[in-house]
């Protein structure tokens, strides 16, 4: 492990050139240039650019003066650039030919062909933007939501760092009055022992609770949410995928047990991107086809962000009699519990009552009634849409979503590892605290804490990290 490199001014990187654009044909695309001798290339390519930031209209020549495009020109001086080296860009016409020419005229002026995510990197080496936000113009990119691109905007301008940023900052105070506290062995007081030790370190457990909270919803706005709908045969999981979907995503009939497989739809979900799977119906199989498809829906229930239990609210039998809560709700645990075996039971669960149009009226009113209030247990109707907006809202109040995305950033899987581990050195920490360990073990604890947290933005980091971060972004960038 080791801090990032300063930029070394003797030994100046090579200057490159890459496509900053989407390469195939377009009205315009984006050439950029960036090092010490960009400048000097742009001029070979273009004539004369005296001032930074100002747009020149010029004609591109090869390197034997023969005239190929013509565009605009536009230079950047260092440090007010996005690599905080001199950058370069040529706007010029979009076909192919054009743009291949005009990169390798750039190599035969003396620049080479960027690595992927080179530019970027040097953004992180020359200090522009540390690891998160450089990971958030990527994930900004990519987005597949406006809620996706909104979080990773939040990371492009520094929400995410600036939380991780403050959570150092109270761990390095902490740090230093526990190690004060052990260079004066000889003072009677018990440093450890005063009471806003104990304070702040709660404070900063509460603090990376909450931002590990929010990474973990940034992580899946990227990567999407994951919902599986199980249930009896015949409950209708098919018709609430096709609800959901907006199309004949899965077949649907009166037969029991139709759905064999498990269908997977992508969807937007008020704009929160999700997979949502139908599954086969949940009995005793009659065949070896039944029998793989209810092991697939098991598996598909089990590893689900959420999974959605669906029930066919006819089947209850409450058609005779007055609806019951508590006789509904133990019909409904019976029949789950002959379903899942322990190792494969979802951990977070939302109960659809389906097919709440073939009750009466009266008793429809009953079990809205009965269920209002009630976030685990939502009647609806796939076929017309009765109480639709209820399971929505449901689902993205399970999976921890809301409506109120200006605190939300984006955030990967090597993000919540490091949280994770920092968590759990605090959490070691705070038991040597409270036992009444010597000092020198939560100040370890705090350290280790602090390195993982480090991770995060890049100020303590490896080469081979920063390597398969950069290596997933596209050459241009």
């Amino acid at each position: 492990m080791k801090t990032h490199p300063d930029p070394n001014p003797l030994n100046a990187p090579d200057t490159i050139v890459a496509e900053a654009t989407p390469a195939g044909r377009a009205g315009v695309s984006v050439v950029r240039l960036s090092g010490a001798a960009a400048l000097t290339i742009a001029q070979g390519v273009a004539g004369a650019i005296d001032k930074p930031r100002h747009a020149y209209f010029r004609s591109f020549k090869t390197r034997g003066a023969a005239v190929f495009d013509q565009g605009l020109v536009l230079y950047f001086k260092t440090p007010n650039s996005f690599t905080g080296e001199d950058v370069v860009e040529f706007h010029g016409h979009g076909g192919p030919i054009v743009v291949s020419t005009l990169i390798q005229t750039c190599v035969d002026f003396g620049a080479r062909m960027a690595r992927p995510g080179e530019f970027s990197e040097r953004a992180f080496i020359n200090e522009k933007m540390d690891l998160v936000q450089l990971e958030g113009v990527a994930d900004l990119i990519a987005s597949a939501s406006e809620q996706a691109a909104k979080s990773a905007l939040g990371s492009l301008t520094g929400v995410f760092s600036n939380a991780v940023n403050a959570l150092v900052a109270a761990v390095v105070e902490l740090r230093i009055y526990i190690e004060a506290s052990i260079d004066f062995p000889e003072e009677e007081i018990d440093f450890l022992a005063e009471p806003f030790v104990l304070e702040r370190t709660n404070r900063i457990e509460d603090q990376l609770s909450q931002i590990l909270k929010q990474a973990e919803q940034g992580r899946r706005l990227q990567s999407g949410f994951s919902i599986a709908l199980v249930g009896s045969p015949n409950a209708g999981k098919s018709s609430v995928l096709n609800r959901f979907s907006g199309q004949d995503s899965a077949i649907v009939t009166a037969i029991p047990g139709t759905t064999r497989d498990v269908i997977r739809e992508q969807l937007l979900l008020d704009g929160y991107p999700i997979q949502i799977a139908d599954t086969a119906g949940l009995r005793q199989a009659t065949d070896a086809i039944e029998q793989e498809g209810i092991y697939r829906a098991r598996q598909t229930a089990a590893t689900a962000d959420l999974c959605l239990w669906v029930v066919d609210v006819t089947a209850l039998n409450l058609t005779h009699s007055s609806p019951n809560r508590a006789d509904i709700e133990k019909k409904i645990t019976a029949a789950q519990t002959t379903v899942f075996e322990d190792a494969l039971a979802p951990e977070v669960q939302l109960i659809v009552l389906n097919k709440m149009d073939l009750l009466p009226e009266p008793t429809q009113r009953q079990v809205f009634s009965l269920f209002e209030a009630d976030h685990n247990v939502i009647p609806v109707s796939a076929k017309t849409g009765l109480g639709w907006h209820h399971l929505t809202a449901g689902i993205k109040r399970q999976i921890g979503v809301s409506d109120d995305s200006e605190s939300l950033f984006s955030a990967r899987t090597r993000h919540i590892v490091a949280l994770t581990e920092a968590e759990q050195h605090l959490a070691q920490a705070k038991k040597s605290l409270l036992a009444g360990l010597p000092g020198e073990l939560m100040a370890e604890d705090l350290k280790l804490a602090q390195m993982a947290l480090g991770e995060l933005t890049g100020q303590v980091t490896s080469d081979d990290l920063l390597g398969k971060i950069f290596g997933s972004f596209c050459i241009g960038k």
